[in-house]
């Protein structure tokens, strides 16, 4: 048996242990990966040289920064800020929802869940109603954003690492609209199917005392990030070290844990940023940088791409497979190892066709990120909201989430999928 077959097989085995096994992929990823390392189809001494660290590092840098942000307060603040200014609890989830958007285009969508969730189950405790559209729409809202900006998303960081992204480039790339405006603009149409789903609650708020913020230097440090990233995404990358994004992010977490000991002399911010770092996702990305690079070495990612060339005189078509085809598994399978697996795929493609592959790029984004929120497992967020309603009581079925979530995700997609024809076509 050839390498091409086995690593077909152990990949495609590989998906359906991660589909089956929820709860234990960077097991069956680190397995996987192990296998394709013994096997020697991805050589043990080019193991490291394929882990893409400047991505993992960026990660875990802004996960341990968002840990910081939310214990200072400030997503808190906010968000009874928006509860005084808005009465009516229609008004507020929508305003929510959309409060989650704006905070998911900077930091990952679990942590803005996570920020965010207790907002809405405050509130509920005090309306005396179910929390569960709520947490819900923050989840969806957050997912949505998510694709709007360079370090909104892993799948967006991994795309803006393909492509030699600056952060500017989602908001105007190659002199046009970028992913930002088009994702705001799926976000306005979206809403509206929020709105409907809530539209039968009933309730006034009370104005409550606003959250007093414990510490502004996250914040600061956290708009530090974004203006470093900016400007470090405007140097030429033959003249920038392969992990300077990830060394940014890294940097400024460990002077935000530095600066929270010396302060106030005490070790349980670090305990809290230890613990707020999501190992099983840096896990699943480092098995999965190997596992791509198996595929490829054996072959099966340009079999793929001849799959994908054979429409390549029917653009449109090929565009349309590619943006529902990526909603239909993305559903189903985390957006991160889906769009690591296509982008090899694309770039394959993009050597066999005579046109502009933004086009393809741009939706394969928008189809994987906001395919992931059909389903109560298609995206980390929304395992992490359905979690935190469990542990208040309250048991979502798929048909409930779905109810909100379908005609959330398929007018954000077709939005998408319209504007990023005619833009980049």
């Amino acid at each position: 048996m050839d390498n091409l077959v086995i690593a077909s097989v152990l990949f495609i085995l590989t998906y359906i242990f991660m589909i089956k096994f929820v709860n234990h992929r960077p097991i069956v990823v680190g397995i996987s990966a192990l296998i394709f390392i013994i096997l020697n189809i991805v050589p043990i001494k080019t193991v490291f040289s394929v882990i893409d660290f400047n991505v993992l590092l960026m990660i875990a840098g802004t996960m341990g920064l968002v840990s910081l942000f939310s214990d200072s307060l400030m997503p808190t603040k906010l968000a009874d800020l928006i509860i005084n200014s808005f009465k009516d609890i229609r008004l507020i989830i929508i305003v929510l929802s959309l409060f989650a958007g704006v905070v998911s285009a900077f930091i990952d969508n679990v942590a803005t869940v996570l920020m965010i969730a207790p907002v809405a189950i405050s509130l509920s405790k005090k309306l005396n109603i179910s929390p569960v559209k709520m947490i819900i729409a923050i989840s969806i809202a957050s997912n949505l954003q998510g694709a709007a900006t360079l370090v909104g998303d892993t799948s967006s960081i991994l795309l803006g690492s393909a492509l030699n992204m600056t952060f500017f480039d989602f908001f105007v790339y190659n002199g046009k609209i970028g992913m930002f405006f088009i994702v705001q603009i799926s976000a306005i149409v979206s809403t509206l199917f929020i709105y409907l789903a809530v539209r039968k609650l009933k309730g006034k708020v009370d104005k409550i005392e606003v959250t007093k913020v414990k510490d502004m230097v996250p914040t600061y440090l956290l708009l530090a990030m974004l203006a470093l990233l900016i400007v470090a995404s405007f140097i030429p990358a033959e003249k920038k070290i392969s992990i300077l994004n990830g060394l940014i992010c890294v940097s400024l977490a460990i002077v935000g844990v530095l600066y929270y000991l010396i302060r106030y002399k005490s070790t349980a911010i670090l305990k809290t940023v230890i613990a707020e770092i999501d190992y099983n996702t840096l896990a699943l990305l480092a098995g999965l940088f190997i596992i791509i690079s198996g595929i490829e070495n054996a072959g099966v990612i340009d079999e793929v791409a001849k799959l994908f060339i054979k429409l390549s005189d029917k653009p449109f078509l090929l565009y349309t497979a590619l943006v529902w085809g990526s909603v239909l598994i993305s559903a189903f399978v985390d957006n991160i190892p889906y769009i690591a697996t296509m982008l090899p795929v694309l770039s394959v493609i993009s050597t066999h066709v005579p046109f502009d592959m933004t086009v393809f790029y741009f939706g394969l984004l928008s189809g994987a990120t906001l395919g992931g929120n059909i389903t109560p497992i298609g995206a980390s967020a929304n395992i992490a909201s359905l979690g935190i309603l469990r542990e208040n009581g309250y048991t979502v079925s798929n048909k409930e989430f779905m109810k909100m979530s379908v005609p959330f995700t398929l007018s954000a997609v077709f939005v998408g999928y319209v504007l990023v024809w005619f833009i980049y076509k």
